[in-house]
């Protein structure tokens, strides 16, 4: 067997993985958006990726609900309906409240600290006076947003939770994106809901976390099914000043 053929299986596995972490950004940066047509051809251009890759990654997709096969029209990205968004954030809830009771046990006093710091640090710049100039800290404050929920539920240490997890958040990310994200006149408040959560963590106070995760899930879910997308549009099209507590 030459070196080449003995290498092409691991090959093929990294581009399909390279499509599907390809898409998934696409998802996260609105590249792609909920109920879009599109073809492989399209997609081939969209991920930079070779045909047959695209190909390959499809039937993930399809099995994690995020697109599905129309015939004479190509592939359909998931349709963001009432079902989607019950479904999606009941998911969303059951794994998360778990994640918190373990990580109000098991996170340290060092990564707690450290998680505080990087939501201060966002809000520190979100209060600047020019912070409209921060072409940066909606992305940022964005990642930090959802990188304290990612960490609480690696920390879990279950991989299989932590894929669930993972696909459940492009629908929750799909839906956000369709409806509701960190605009500039919800940064500031979201930072703060934040804050109050990690300072029960740091508290262990095991109860109250939950109370606000739970709380902080019910907002989000609520935004997205009051929120006419016209004005959740119009937010980003808007300078907003920034906000400070009085």
């Amino acid at each position: 067997m030459t070196q080449a053929a003995a290498t092409a299986p691991d090959d093929t596995t990294s581009q399909r993985a390279r499509a599907y972490q390809g898409f998934t950004q696409q998802i996260f940066t609105g590249g792609i958006r909920a109920g879009q047509f599109i073809s492989q051809r399209e997609l081939m251009a969209l991920l930079d990726m070779p045909l047959g890759a695209v190909r390959e990654m499809i039937p993930r997709l399809e099995a994690a609900g995020l697109v599905k096969t129309v015939p004479q029209r190509g592939l359909q990205v998931a349709h963001v309906d009432l079902k989607l968004i019950r479904n999606a954030f009941q998911v969303r809830s059951m794994i998360e409240r778990e994640a918190v009771l373990n990580f109000v046990r098991s996170a340290s006093e060092t990564e707690l600290a450290a998680i505080e710091a990087s939501h201060r640090d966002i809000l520190q710049r979100a209060e600047a006076p020019d912070a409209l100039n921060d072409v940066a800290l909606l992305d940022d404050a964005q990642a930090v947003d959802w990188g304290l929920h990612d960490r609480m539920v690696d920390a879990l240490g279950n991989d299989i939770i932590s894929e669930q997890y993972r696909v459940n958040s492009l629908r929750v990310r799909l839906i956000k994106l369709e409806h509701s994200v960190i605009t500039p006149s919800r940064l500031i408040p979201a930072m703060q809901e934040h804050l109050r959560f990690i300072e029960a963590l740091r508290q262990r106070n095991a109860a109250l976390a939950v109370e606000l995760l739970e709380d902080h899930i019910s907002s989000a879910r609520s935004r997205v099914m009051n929120a006419p997308l016209d004005q959740v549009r119009s937010e980003w099209n808007t300078p907003h000043p920034p906000r400070r507590n009085v």
